[in-house]
Protein backbone atom coordinates (compact mmCIF):
# COMPACT_ATOMS: atom_id res chain seq x y z
CA UNK A 1 0.00 0.00 0.00
CA UNK A 2 2.78 2.23 0.82
CA UNK A 3 4.50 1.66 -2.65
CA UNK A 4 1.16 2.58 -4.83
CA UNK A 5 0.83 5.78 -1.85
CA UNK A 6 4.30 7.18 -3.23
CA UNK A 7 3.81 6.29 -6.69
CA UNK A 8 0.95 8.50 -7.09
CA UNK A 9 2.64 11.29 -5.40
CA UNK A 10 4.69 13.59 -7.54
CA UNK A 11 8.76 13.29 -6.32
CA UNK A 12 8.65 16.49 -5.07
CA UNK A 13 6.08 16.13 -2.17
CA UNK A 14 7.95 15.86 1.39
CA UNK A 15 5.51 15.75 3.95
CA UNK A 16 1.73 14.18 4.03
CA UNK A 17 -0.59 16.37 6.28
CA UNK A 18 -3.06 14.38 8.30
CA UNK A 19 -6.16 16.30 9.22
CA UNK A 20 -8.40 16.57 11.38
CA UNK A 21 -11.19 19.08 12.52
CA UNK A 22 -11.62 19.28 16.50
CA UNK A 23 -14.88 20.30 18.90
CA UNK A 24 -14.12 24.35 18.36
CA UNK A 25 -14.11 23.52 14.68
CA UNK A 26 -9.99 24.38 14.67
CA UNK A 27 -8.37 22.43 11.77
CA UNK A 28 -5.40 20.75 12.87
CA UNK A 29 -2.61 18.46 11.77
CA UNK A 30 0.32 16.37 12.09
CA UNK A 31 2.38 15.90 8.73
CA UNK A 32 4.58 12.53 8.16
CA UNK A 33 7.50 12.42 5.89
CA UNK A 34 7.13 10.30 2.96
CA UNK A 35 10.40 8.42 4.17
CA UNK A 36 8.42 7.29 7.12
CA UNK A 37 5.27 7.02 5.41
CA UNK A 38 5.47 2.91 5.79
CA UNK A 39 5.57 3.54 10.11
CA UNK A 40 1.98 5.70 9.68
CA UNK A 41 0.19 3.85 6.79
CA UNK A 42 -1.80 1.44 8.67
CA UNK A 43 -1.72 2.85 12.15
CA UNK A 44 -1.43 6.62 11.60
CA UNK A 45 -0.23 9.01 14.06
CA UNK A 46 -0.42 8.68 17.61
CA UNK A 47 -2.63 12.29 18.88
CA UNK A 48 -4.13 12.71 22.35
CA UNK A 49 -7.52 12.12 23.43
CA UNK A 50 -7.32 15.88 25.09
CA UNK A 51 -6.79 16.78 21.45
CA UNK A 52 -10.80 17.20 21.38
CA UNK A 53 -11.10 18.87 24.85
CA UNK A 54 -9.81 22.30 24.00
CA UNK A 55 -11.95 25.46 23.14
CA UNK A 56 -11.23 27.87 20.63
CA UNK A 57 -9.03 30.65 22.82
CA UNK A 58 -6.59 28.29 23.77
CA UNK A 59 -4.51 24.83 24.04
CA UNK A 60 -5.75 23.87 27.30
CA UNK A 61 -8.17 20.84 28.42
CA UNK A 62 -11.85 21.25 29.42
CA UNK A 63 -12.19 18.64 32.67
CA UNK A 64 -15.60 18.71 31.82
CA UNK A 65 -14.75 17.04 28.83
CA UNK A 66 -14.23 13.74 30.43
CA UNK A 67 -11.29 13.99 28.59
CA UNK A 68 -7.13 14.52 30.11
CA UNK A 69 -3.48 14.22 29.25
CA UNK A 70 -3.85 10.09 29.33
CA UNK A 71 -4.67 8.22 26.24
CA UNK A 72 -3.42 8.32 22.94
CA UNK A 73 -6.02 8.15 19.79
CA UNK A 74 -4.89 6.81 16.54
CA UNK A 75 -5.17 9.53 13.59
CA UNK A 76 -5.17 7.24 10.41
CA UNK A 77 -4.49 9.07 7.07
CA UNK A 78 -7.87 8.26 4.49
CA UNK A 79 -6.04 8.00 1.49
CA UNK A 80 -8.76 8.12 -0.44
CA UNK A 81 -8.81 12.12 0.20
CA UNK A 82 -5.23 12.25 -0.35
CA UNK A 83 -4.46 15.16 -2.62
CA UNK A 84 -1.27 17.85 -3.34
CA UNK A 85 -1.94 21.09 -2.18
CA UNK A 86 -1.40 23.69 -4.90
CA UNK A 87 -0.93 26.13 -2.04
CA UNK A 88 1.94 24.73 -0.11
CA UNK A 89 4.48 23.21 -2.59
CA UNK A 90 5.94 19.93 -1.25
CA UNK A 91 2.82 19.39 0.64
CA UNK A 92 0.12 17.04 0.43
CA UNK A 93 -3.00 16.57 2.56
CA UNK A 94 -5.35 13.56 3.63
CA UNK A 95 -8.08 13.66 5.83
CA UNK A 96 -7.85 11.78 8.72
CA UNK A 97 -9.92 8.96 10.86
CA UNK A 98 -9.95 9.28 14.87
CA UNK A 99 -9.43 5.57 15.74
CA UNK A 100 -8.59 3.89 19.01
CA UNK A 101 -7.73 0.05 19.27
CA UNK A 102 -8.49 -0.53 15.52
CA UNK A 103 -12.31 0.80 15.60
CA UNK A 104 -13.70 4.28 14.99
CA UNK A 105 -13.35 6.40 18.38
CA UNK A 106 -16.55 7.45 19.15
CA UNK A 107 -15.50 11.16 19.51
CA UNK A 108 -14.13 11.49 16.40
CA UNK A 109 -16.64 13.92 14.14
CA UNK A 110 -15.59 12.28 10.84
CA UNK A 111 -16.99 9.10 11.85
CA UNK A 112 -20.05 10.29 13.63
CA UNK A 113 -21.18 11.73 10.30
CA UNK A 114 -20.25 8.27 8.26
CA UNK A 115 -22.18 6.99 10.82
CA UNK A 116 -24.90 9.40 9.85
CA UNK A 117 -24.83 8.57 6.68
CA UNK A 118 -25.00 4.64 7.49
CA UNK A 119 -28.38 5.42 9.30
CA UNK A 120 -29.83 7.01 5.66
CA UNK A 121 -28.89 4.33 4.15
CA UNK A 122 -30.60 2.28 5.99
CA UNK A 123 -33.84 4.12 5.65
CA UNK A 124 -32.70 3.54 1.58
CA UNK A 125 -31.39 7.32 1.16
CA UNK A 126 -28.34 8.68 0.02
CA UNK A 127 -27.78 12.17 1.43
CA UNK A 128 -26.16 14.95 -0.60
CA UNK A 129 -25.08 18.29 0.80
CA UNK A 130 -22.96 21.70 -0.19
CA UNK A 131 -21.86 24.75 2.16
CA UNK A 132 -22.38 27.84 0.64
CA UNK A 133 -19.59 29.92 2.04
CA UNK A 134 -19.47 34.00 3.28
CA UNK A 135 -16.25 35.01 4.14
CA UNK A 136 -13.98 38.61 4.64
CA UNK A 137 -10.96 39.49 3.08
CA UNK A 138 -9.03 41.96 4.70
CA UNK A 139 -5.86 44.01 4.42
CA UNK A 140 -3.37 44.44 7.47
CA UNK A 141 -3.19 47.95 9.17
CA UNK A 142 0.01 49.57 10.56
CA UNK A 143 -1.44 49.52 14.17
CA UNK A 144 -1.47 45.29 13.91
CA UNK A 145 -5.21 45.14 13.03
CA UNK A 146 -7.25 44.88 9.54
CA UNK A 147 -9.32 46.80 7.47
CA UNK A 148 -12.01 45.67 5.02
CA UNK A 149 -10.54 45.04 1.25
CA UNK A 150 -12.89 47.20 -0.29
CA UNK A 151 -15.92 48.74 0.87
CA UNK A 152 -18.21 47.84 -2.08
CA UNK A 153 -22.18 46.59 -1.70
CA UNK A 154 -23.91 43.23 -2.53
CA UNK A 155 -23.08 41.56 -6.09
CA UNK A 156 -21.10 45.09 -7.68
CA UNK A 157 -19.10 44.26 -10.30
CA UNK A 158 -16.28 46.81 -8.74
CA UNK A 159 -16.13 44.19 -5.94
CA UNK A 160 -15.40 41.73 -8.60
CA UNK A 161 -12.89 43.54 -10.21
CA UNK A 162 -10.82 44.68 -7.49
CA UNK A 163 -10.88 41.09 -6.02
CA UNK A 164 -10.28 39.20 -9.15
CA UNK A 165 -6.92 37.84 -8.67
CA UNK A 166 -7.38 36.99 -5.40
CA UNK A 167 -10.78 34.97 -6.03
CA UNK A 168 -9.56 33.69 -9.16
CA UNK A 169 -6.55 32.15 -7.10
CA UNK A 170 -8.72 30.56 -4.82
CA UNK A 171 -10.92 29.27 -7.02
CA UNK A 172 -8.54 27.39 -9.36
CA UNK A 173 -6.62 26.07 -6.51
CA UNK A 174 -9.98 25.09 -4.92
CA UNK A 175 -10.76 23.40 -8.66
CA UNK A 176 -6.94 21.62 -8.40
CA UNK A 177 -7.86 19.77 -5.58
CA UNK A 178 -11.13 18.49 -7.30
CA UNK A 179 -13.33 20.68 -5.46
CA UNK A 180 -15.97 21.71 -7.98
CA UNK A 181 -17.48 25.65 -7.69
CA UNK A 182 -20.45 26.31 -8.84
CA UNK A 183 -20.97 30.05 -8.07
CA UNK A 184 -19.31 33.17 -7.19
CA UNK A 185 -20.29 36.71 -6.40
CA UNK A 186 -19.36 39.53 -3.84
CA UNK A 187 -21.35 39.80 -0.83
CA UNK A 188 -23.37 42.57 0.90
CA UNK A 189 -20.81 43.20 3.59
CA UNK A 190 -17.16 45.27 2.90
CA UNK A 191 -15.04 42.85 1.65
CA UNK A 192 -17.02 39.86 1.68
CA UNK A 193 -17.47 36.98 -1.23
CA UNK A 194 -19.30 34.68 -2.01
CA UNK A 195 -18.36 31.22 -3.25
CA UNK A 196 -20.37 27.68 -3.14
CA UNK A 197 -19.39 23.87 -4.38
CA UNK A 198 -21.74 22.21 -5.95
CA UNK A 199 -23.47 19.18 -3.89
CA UNK A 200 -21.86 15.92 -3.30
CA UNK A 201 -21.99 13.04 -0.82
CA UNK A 202 -22.53 14.07 2.96
CA UNK A 203 -19.20 13.27 4.05
CA UNK A 204 -17.48 14.33 1.33
CA UNK A 205 -19.07 17.76 1.42
CA UNK A 206 -18.01 17.88 4.97
CA UNK A 207 -14.47 17.26 4.15
CA UNK A 208 -14.66 19.64 1.10
CA UNK A 209 -15.74 22.61 3.75
CA UNK A 210 -12.39 21.71 5.69
CA UNK A 211 -10.53 22.16 2.18
CA UNK A 212 -12.04 25.22 1.17
CA UNK A 213 -11.63 26.52 4.28
CA UNK A 214 -7.80 25.95 4.18
CA UNK A 215 -7.34 27.13 0.71
CA UNK A 216 -9.32 30.31 1.52
CA UNK A 217 -7.01 31.64 4.37
CA UNK A 218 -3.72 30.38 2.64
CA UNK A 219 -4.44 31.71 -0.54
CA UNK A 220 -5.15 35.12 1.01
CA UNK A 221 -2.10 35.05 2.90
CA UNK A 222 -0.66 34.21 -0.48
CA UNK A 223 -2.06 38.01 -2.03
CA UNK A 224 -1.03 39.39 1.54
CA UNK A 225 -4.88 39.58 2.67
CA UNK A 226 -6.59 38.21 6.03
CA UNK A 227 -9.47 35.95 5.03
CA UNK A 228 -12.14 35.19 7.90
CA UNK A 229 -15.38 33.16 8.01
CA UNK A 230 -15.94 34.51 11.41
CA UNK A 231 -19.67 35.15 12.13
CA UNK A 232 -20.17 38.30 12.76
CA UNK A 233 -16.99 41.23 12.19
CA UNK A 234 -19.10 44.21 11.79
CA UNK A 235 -21.77 45.08 13.89
CA UNK A 236 -23.74 46.91 11.48
CA UNK A 237 -23.13 45.28 8.00
CA UNK A 238 -24.04 41.42 6.60
CA UNK A 239 -22.52 38.41 8.56
CA UNK A 240 -20.75 35.26 7.53
CA UNK A 241 -22.88 32.25 7.02
CA UNK A 242 -22.35 28.94 5.43
CA UNK A 243 -25.48 27.42 4.30
CA UNK A 244 -26.23 24.08 4.24
CA UNK A 245 -27.82 22.48 1.22
CA UNK A 246 -30.16 19.20 1.47
CA UNK A 247 -31.41 16.75 -0.92
CA UNK A 248 -31.98 12.92 -0.50
CA UNK A 249 -31.73 10.51 -3.19
CA UNK A 250 -32.72 6.69 -3.83
CA UNK A 251 -31.49 4.39 -6.82
CA UNK A 252 -30.00 7.48 -8.21
CA UNK A 253 -32.82 10.02 -8.02
CA UNK A 254 -33.62 12.96 -6.41
CA UNK A 255 -36.94 11.95 -3.98
CA UNK A 256 -37.23 16.10 -3.00
CA UNK A 257 -39.08 17.38 -6.16
CA UNK A 258 -43.15 17.14 -6.40
CA UNK A 259 -44.77 20.39 -8.13
CA UNK A 260 -48.26 19.92 -6.39
CA UNK A 261 -46.75 19.41 -3.18
CA UNK A 262 -46.24 22.40 -0.18
CA UNK A 263 -43.49 24.32 -1.36
CA UNK A 264 -42.84 21.77 -4.46
CA UNK A 265 -41.81 18.93 -2.32
CA UNK A 266 -42.50 15.59 -1.51
CA UNK A 267 -44.06 14.20 1.57
CA UNK A 268 -40.74 12.75 2.37
CA UNK A 269 -38.74 15.78 1.77
CA UNK A 270 -41.47 17.61 4.15
CA UNK A 271 -41.06 15.42 6.99
CA UNK A 272 -37.19 15.60 6.53
CA UNK A 273 -37.77 19.12 6.63
CA UNK A 274 -39.97 18.85 9.60
CA UNK A 275 -37.23 17.21 11.95
CA UNK A 276 -34.86 20.06 10.96
CA UNK A 277 -37.44 22.72 12.15
CA UNK A 278 -38.16 20.66 15.47
CA UNK A 279 -35.45 19.96 16.50
CA UNK A 280 -33.40 23.74 15.13
CA UNK A 281 -33.23 25.16 19.18
CA UNK A 282 -30.78 22.39 19.54
CA UNK A 283 -29.21 22.24 16.60
CA UNK A 284 -28.34 26.02 17.09
CA UNK A 285 -26.00 24.93 19.16
CA UNK A 286 -23.96 22.86 16.51
CA UNK A 287 -24.17 24.76 13.75
CA UNK A 288 -24.06 27.90 15.01
CA UNK A 289 -21.48 27.13 17.96
CA UNK A 290 -20.17 30.39 18.43
CA UNK A 291 -20.77 33.22 21.05
CA UNK A 292 -20.13 35.58 17.71
CA UNK A 293 -22.84 32.92 16.16
CA UNK A 294 -25.56 35.18 18.01
CA UNK A 295 -24.53 38.20 16.86
CA UNK A 296 -25.32 37.49 13.17
CA UNK A 297 -28.65 35.43 14.10
CA UNK A 298 -30.74 38.41 14.15
CA UNK A 299 -33.64 39.41 12.45
CA UNK A 300 -33.89 41.40 8.71
CA UNK A 301 -30.52 40.60 8.26
CA UNK A 302 -31.03 37.42 5.88
CA UNK A 303 -29.24 34.70 8.48
CA UNK A 304 -32.50 32.78 9.47
CA UNK A 305 -33.02 33.98 12.73
CA UNK A 306 -36.57 32.69 13.17
CA UNK A 307 -37.80 28.89 13.15
CA UNK A 308 -40.06 28.67 9.97
CA UNK A 309 -39.83 27.65 6.51
CA UNK A 310 -40.43 29.29 3.19
CA UNK A 311 -40.52 28.81 -0.47
CA UNK A 312 -37.37 31.72 -1.09
CA UNK A 313 -37.33 33.56 2.04
CA UNK A 314 -34.27 34.73 2.94
CA UNK A 315 -35.59 35.34 6.45
CA UNK A 316 -37.14 31.86 7.44
CA UNK A 317 -33.88 29.19 8.77
CA UNK A 318 -34.71 26.85 6.31
CA UNK A 319 -35.46 27.97 2.75
CA UNK A 320 -36.95 25.84 -0.09
CA UNK A 321 -35.54 27.45 -3.58
CA UNK A 322 -38.01 27.23 -6.06
CA UNK A 323 -37.64 25.62 -9.21
CA UNK A 324 -37.09 27.65 -12.13
CA UNK A 325 -38.16 25.00 -14.64
CA UNK A 326 -41.36 24.15 -12.43
CA UNK A 327 -40.51 20.45 -11.88
CA UNK A 328 -40.56 20.70 -7.99
CA UNK A 329 -37.89 21.77 -5.45
CA UNK A 330 -34.73 19.43 -5.16
CA UNK A 331 -33.47 20.61 -2.15
CA UNK A 332 -33.42 22.98 0.93
CA UNK A 333 -30.69 25.43 2.82
CA UNK A 334 -30.50 25.60 6.37
CA UNK A 335 -29.42 29.28 6.94
CA UNK A 336 -28.39 29.43 9.83
CA UNK A 337 -24.84 27.38 9.92
CA UNK A 338 -22.08 29.67 9.84
CA UNK A 339 -18.35 28.42 9.45
CA UNK A 340 -17.26 27.93 13.12
CA UNK A 341 -19.44 24.79 13.31
CA UNK A 342 -17.52 21.53 12.95
CA UNK A 343 -18.81 20.79 9.47
CA UNK A 344 -19.26 16.66 10.04
CA UNK A 345 -21.04 17.36 13.68
CA UNK A 346 -23.22 19.95 11.85
CA UNK A 347 -23.92 18.24 8.79
CA UNK A 348 -24.43 15.24 10.75
CA UNK A 349 -26.88 16.82 13.16
CA UNK A 350 -29.00 18.25 11.25
CA UNK A 351 -29.44 14.90 8.71
CA UNK A 352 -30.07 13.14 12.31
CA UNK A 353 -32.91 15.35 12.86
CA UNK A 354 -34.58 14.90 9.18
CA UNK A 355 -34.62 11.49 10.20
CA UNK A 356 -36.49 12.10 12.77
CA UNK A 357 -39.31 13.67 10.95
CA UNK A 358 -38.99 10.66 8.33
CA UNK A 359 -39.42 8.32 11.46
CA UNK A 360 -42.08 9.99 12.96
CA UNK A 361 -43.60 11.14 9.68
CA UNK A 362 -44.03 14.99 10.92
CA UNK A 363 -45.53 17.49 8.73
CA UNK A 364 -44.42 20.99 8.88
CA UNK A 365 -46.62 23.96 9.69
CA UNK A 366 -47.51 25.70 6.00
CA UNK A 367 -44.62 27.86 4.55
CA UNK A 368 -44.13 31.73 5.66
CA UNK A 369 -43.95 33.64 2.66
CA UNK A 370 -43.38 37.01 4.27
CA UNK A 371 -40.39 38.04 6.74
CA UNK A 372 -41.16 36.62 10.03
CA UNK A 373 -39.39 39.90 11.81
CA UNK A 374 -41.95 42.24 10.22
CA UNK A 375 -44.92 40.31 11.71
CA UNK A 376 -46.19 41.57 15.55
CA UNK A 377 -45.45 38.50 18.26
CA UNK A 378 -48.64 37.82 18.07
CA UNK A 379 -49.13 36.91 14.70
CA UNK A 380 -45.95 34.96 15.00
CA UNK A 381 -47.53 33.08 18.39
CA UNK A 382 -50.60 32.70 15.91
CA UNK A 383 -48.46 30.13 13.36
CA UNK A 384 -46.21 28.76 15.80
CA UNK A 385 -42.92 31.19 14.88
CA UNK A 386 -40.26 31.28 17.22
CA UNK A 387 -37.38 33.24 17.50
CA UNK A 388 -33.92 30.34 17.76
CA UNK A 389 -32.11 30.91 21.18
CA UNK A 390 -30.79 34.13 21.93
CA UNK A 391 -27.56 33.32 22.80
CA UNK A 392 -25.26 30.18 22.73
CA UNK A 393 -25.40 29.49 26.66
CA UNK A 394 -29.40 29.12 25.44
CA UNK A 395 -29.03 26.75 22.95
CA UNK A 396 -26.48 24.62 24.91
CA UNK A 397 -29.13 24.02 26.83
CA UNK A 398 -31.40 23.45 24.00
CA UNK A 399 -28.76 20.12 22.96
CA UNK A 400 -28.70 19.15 26.00
CA UNK A 401 -32.66 18.39 26.62
CA UNK A 402 -32.47 17.04 22.76
CA UNK A 403 -32.43 12.97 23.29
CA UNK A 404 -32.61 12.27 19.32
CA UNK A 405 -29.32 14.54 19.14
CA UNK A 406 -27.43 13.53 22.12
CA UNK A 407 -28.13 10.28 21.37
CA UNK A 408 -27.18 10.34 17.70
CA UNK A 409 -23.73 12.21 18.90
CA UNK A 410 -22.97 9.35 21.73
CA UNK A 411 -22.40 9.84 25.23
CA UNK A 412 -18.99 10.71 25.00
CA UNK A 413 -19.30 13.18 22.20
CA UNK A 414 -22.30 14.89 23.29
CA UNK A 415 -20.67 15.93 26.95
CA UNK A 416 -17.11 16.96 25.15
CA UNK A 417 -18.58 18.93 22.60
CA UNK A 418 -21.00 20.45 24.91
CA UNK A 419 -17.99 21.18 27.46
CA UNK A 420 -16.08 22.89 25.02
CA UNK A 421 -18.65 25.00 23.69
CA UNK A 422 -19.74 25.85 27.82
CA UNK A 423 -16.22 26.92 28.04
CA UNK A 424 -16.19 29.21 25.08
CA UNK A 425 -19.84 30.79 26.26
CA UNK A 426 -18.58 31.11 29.96
CA UNK A 427 -15.36 33.13 28.47
CA UNK A 428 -16.87 35.20 26.11
CA UNK A 429 -20.62 35.47 27.40
CA UNK A 430 -19.69 39.34 28.61
CA UNK A 431 -17.34 40.02 25.53
CA UNK A 432 -17.83 42.87 23.33
CA UNK A 433 -18.15 42.36 19.49
CA UNK A 434 -14.31 43.96 19.38
CA UNK A 435 -13.03 41.52 21.70
CA UNK A 436 -14.45 38.51 20.01
CA UNK A 437 -13.07 39.63 17.13
CA UNK A 438 -9.96 40.02 18.24
CA UNK A 439 -9.67 36.82 19.57
CA UNK A 440 -11.38 34.75 16.72
CA UNK A 441 -10.79 36.58 13.42
CA UNK A 442 -7.75 34.78 12.11
CA UNK A 443 -9.04 31.24 14.27
CA UNK A 444 -11.95 30.67 11.97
Amino acid sequence: MEGDILNSLADDIRFIRVLWTDNANVIRGKAIHRRALASYTEHGVGITAASQAMPAMYDAVIPESGLGPIGEIRLVPDFTTLTPLPYAPGHARAMGNLMLDGEPWPMCPRGFLKRIADDASRYGFEVMAGFENEFFLMRPTPDGGFAPADETVFAATLAMDLGREVIDDIVETLLAQNVLVELYYPESGPGQHELSATCTTLTQAADWQVIFRETVHAVAARHGLQASFLPKVYADKAGCGCHLHLSLWQDGKNIFPDPSGPGQLSETALSFLAGVLEHLPALAAVVAPSPNSYRRLKPHFWSGAYRCWGLDNREAAVRVPSSPSGTGSTHFEVKTVDATANPYLAAGCVVAAGLDGIRRKLMPPPPVQVDPGSMSAAERAGRNIDALPANLGDAIKCLAADTVLTDALGPGLTKSFLAVRQAEWEAMKDFQLEDEVRLLLERY
